[in-house]
């Protein structure tokens, strides 16, 4: 607000004499008028009121009256200038003959800007720019347009509290209102001086094509396990086609979406349903072009370090289209598909041929492996009759001879045989009786067998197994699962999904059906098909079961997949699931599905399936022992990124005595599952060891053959243990560059051995924010203007503004005072006021024929 100024009459002789003056003028008025009132009626008033204004504007110029105020006291305060460097700001709107940060050079360019000198002359001025951070500046000569962000918000509370307690009188913002890091303003504006916004720019530019905001989403469906979807917006494009590509290693194009504009501002959800090749860390990059008609593979990826591939011509080039910008027509994206092997153990009661079919799928599945400990006959009593003298070894063993005595099972023991174990030592003593053991696993499954067969101490392993290593347990139904296993009152019966009370006994169980349930339906991993009309045409082709254990309900929490039943009013749980603690458990009541495998040749390849995204589902989200997570922090400038290693024992508990080293690799694309590391030497990333890449200048990575990629070396960081936690350690990377990156945690022990190591990936895009909307955010700059107590200024009113902002508030002011008259024309025009009056009195008094 501008303080208001006030007119003051000091008292002196002169004041004295021009009162008194009134005064006697004001007595020979009344009784002048006084006998005119009596025979010109009302008219009189009038004539008395001009002549009396006239009578006191000749008494004020008598006097000395006085002009007074308040404004800022000269070079007392300071005042903020702050443009925008952003690349944000080479975008050209439509209609306009330059660029926004051309407009914003030619309003700051220096020796042509009288109003920053007029500034200068009554404030203390300080110059800044801010992209992704702020920095000082002489003259704005160094505007170049080449930040990756618009970090307004830090800029912002970086001036508050920079001067804080300091007489700030304003801070005058020049830029596009493109901000990266605040939607709306928000409680950090608290202690701001006024914000005074230039807004530059116009409207929307004319064309644009943008890929938006990207998501990836993983399942166990296996025919596309991956989705990737994307929002596109085409702005000026109607009536085109727009191409929506996704490339992957090499830049070879692995889908291609076309998109037929309609409107001039349009968006659309594209969605890439893959089934990727590799195992491990994955990068593909998504790229919106307009169509030219001509098919062919994409543009190769570059390697990291250059914009483009030199040394090859493409055969795929899109025309030029005159789009605002180009920076924001692709983007990487990056898919962990984790890397096995994913051990399961299967325990099994007896032999059946569910075992058969579930060995068949998981052979075509390279990243799990089944670890088989089967029961082939049940623990005898040594008495038995059946055995000879001296001999203290199950009969089913005779005359093989084994060499170790201790593989030959005793009486009192059950026959076990395993399968696929890792070595000859894995199982040898039965099902594990320890943590370090047992936890090794990923996933256990149960097949037909009783509790018995189990101490009371293994069960609760595994109830541990699954809510504090955060495995998964699978048990499949049959004649002694569930209920007919006395299950129930133990660690097992308390994990499942379902409750084991007792059923009624009942007849001979009639041939079921299965069908999914609501929930079934929203679950990738239960469907074989990719649409309702051919799943449920599949389950009318599916055989009939004849095996099912009945439960009575499920538990609070659990979700059911698949009912069975000979009809709609005699449904029961079929599959039915629940999160335990850390992990997931899952009851399969149907106790045949081998007669689904048997039951038509070409109804084996769903039989497989099946059981490949049951166990895909059951070891998802399982935790090793050593991993690391990556988090960004995008909203902070140079969007650094914390790494966070978590080592387990093998038992799955903390382990601190280690050391941990992460080894941070830029890669543009593709597939990296495999690919070997270069680490450096350790180091710290500061701006004197490293280029602005953030790898060591010394050593770039490329070779002398210019269409040859090389992998650029990897940074080594050194993580340091969190106080807080146990087990956790944690380091800091900060990208110098847009691309994808890879981080390998190897971990080592107190003696250096290698304990394990980890991998996980993410995507950095420091412009995608930038150009997410290219649109002048003036909405934004008029809400901070206001809560701050500035306004907007228009670019060509700034000579102005520069000379009314001393009258403005300001935290140091100063009193002015100059006489009235010193104002030009003030002398003159009482004067003049004071004959106007005379004249038109004179001119009444004629009129109506007064004295």
């Amino acid at each position: 607000m501008t303080p208001m100024a006030t007119i003051t009459i000091p008292t002196g002789p002169w004041a004295w004499g021009a009162g008194a003056s009134a005064l006697l003028a004001l007595v020979l008025l009344i009784w002048s008028y006084r006998r005119a009132a009596r025979t010109t009626g009302g008219l009189h008033r009038l004539a008395f009121g001009l002549k009396l204004l006239g009578v006191l504007a000749l008494a004020l110029c008598l006097t000395e009256p006085l002009w007074s105020g308040r404004h800022a006291k000269p070079g007392a305060n300071l005042f903020v200038v702050v443009a925008d460097n952003s690349s944000g700001m080479t975008v050209r709107d439509g209609g306009a003959a330059q660029s926004r940060g051309q407009m914003l050079q030619n309003i700051l360019k220096p020796g042509e800007t009288g109003w920053l000198a007029a500034l200068a002359e009554n404030f203390q001025l300080r110059q800044y720019l801010f992209d992704s951070r702020l920095r000082r500046t002489a003259d704005f000569s160094d505007l170049v347009f080449d930040g990756k962000a618009t970090a307004l918000g830090a800029t912002l509370r970086t001036l508050a509290e920079r001067y804080r307690g300091r007489p700030l009188a304003g801070i005058l913002l020049m830029t596009d209102g493109c901000v990266t890091d605040m939607s709306e303003p928000s409680d950090d504006l608290a202690g701001l001086p006024p914000v005074y916004a230039v807004v530059i720019g116009q409207g929307q530019p004319p064309r644009d094509l943008a890929v938006g905001n990207v998501s990836v989403s993983q399942t166990s469906f296996e025919d596309a396990p991956v989705t990737i979807q994307a929002q596109v917006e085409a702005v000026g494009f109607a009536g085109r086609t727009v191409a929506v590509d996704l490339l992957g290693d090499a830049g070879n194009l692995v889908e291609r979406h076309r998109w037929k504009v309609a409107r001039n501002d349009e968006k659309n959800m594209i969605r890439f349903r893959l089934r990727p090749d590799k195992t491990g860390v994955l990068f593909y990059r998504l790229r919106v072009v307009e169509e030219t008609g001509r098919v062919g593979l994409a543009p190769p990826i570059p390697p990291a370090g250059q914009s483009k591939m030199v040394g090859q011509a493409p055969p795929y080039v899109a025309e030029t289209t005159a789009e605002a910008t180009l920076a924001n027509n692709e983007q990487t994206v990056v898919v962990n598909r984790g890397k096995g092997p994913y051990r399961i153990l299967y325990v099994g009661g007896r032999p059946n041929w569910d075992l058969k079919f579930l060995t068949r799928a998981i052979e075509e599945d390279e990243q799990v492996e089944l670890v088989v400990l089967l029961r082939v006959a049940r623990r005898e009593p040594k008495y038995d009759w059946r055995g000879r003298r001296g001999e203290t070894t199950n009969p089913l063993y005779r005359g093989f001879q084994p060499t170790d005595k201790d593989q030959a099972q005793d009486y009192d023991q059950p026959v076990l045989i395993r399968l696929n174990t890792r070595d000859e030592v894995e199982l040898r003593e039965g099902f594990p009786k320890t943590r370090e053991d047992l936890f090794e696993y990923c996933a256990i499954i149960f097949d037909d067998v009783e509790a018995e067969f189990f101490t009371h101490e293994q069960m609760d392993l595994v109830r541990r197994f699954v809510a504090e290593r955060g495995g998964g347990f699978l048990m499949l139904g049959g004649l002694e699962s569930f209920q007919r296993g006395n299950f129930d009152r133990t660690p097992i019966g308390g994990i499942l999904p379902v409750y084991l009370d007792p059923m009624p006994a009942a007849g001979a169980p009639p041939a079921v059906r299965w069908s999914l349930t609501r929930e079934g339906w929203l679950q990738p991993w239960a469907r074989l098909r990719d649409n309702e009309k051919d799943e449920q045409q599949r389950f009318s082709q599916m055989p009939e079961f004849q095996v099912l254990n009945r439960v009575r309900t499920v538990k609070p929490g659990a979700g059911v997949v698949l009912t069975a039943g000979a009809g709609a009013e005699q449904q029961a749980p079929a599959l039915i699931v629940q999160r335990l603690g850390h992990g997931r458990t899952a009851a399969l009541t149907v106790g045949d599905i081998w007669r689904w495998g048997l039951y038509k040749p070409e109804m084996r390849a769903d039989t497989d399936k099946f059981w490949r995204q049951t166990l895909r589902w059951l070891i998802a989200d399982v935790p090793a022992r050593i991993s690391v997570q990556a988090t960004q922090k995008p909203d902070q400038a140079n969007q650094p990124v914390t790494l966070q290693v978590r080592v387990r024992d093998k038992a799955f508990d903390p382990l601190d005595n280690v050391s941990v080293a992460i080894d941070v690799r830029e890669v543009m694309g593709g597939s990296v599952s495999g690919t070997g590391f270069q680490p450096m030497k350790d180091h710290r990333q500061d701006a004197d060891a490293t280029n602005d890449r953030g790898h060591d200048a010394r050593d770039t990575g490329m070779t002398n053959d210019p269409t040859r990629a090389v992998n650029p070396p990897s940074v080594r960081l050194t993580a340091a243990p969190v106080p807080a936690e146990r087990g956790l350690f944690e380091a800091v990377y900060v990208p110098r560059t847009s691309a994808g990156f890879l981080a390998q945690a190897t971990v080592a022990g107190a003696d250096a051995t290698k304990l394990g190591d980890a991998q996980t990936g993410w995507t950095v895009d420091l412009e995608a924010r930038e150009y997410q909307s290219l649109r002048v955010n003036r909405p934004l700059l008029e809400r901070i203007a206001r809560q701050t107590g500035g306004r907007i200024v228009e670019a060509g009113e700034l000579d102005k503004f520069a000379r009314s902002l001393p009258r403005r508030e300001a935290p140091v002011t100063e009193t002015w005072v100059r006489p009235l008259w010193d104002l030009p024309g003030i002398q003159p025009a009482i004067f003049l006021f004071a004959l106007a009056c005379f004249i038109t009195e004179w001119a009444l008094r004629r009129w109506r024929g007064m004295p």
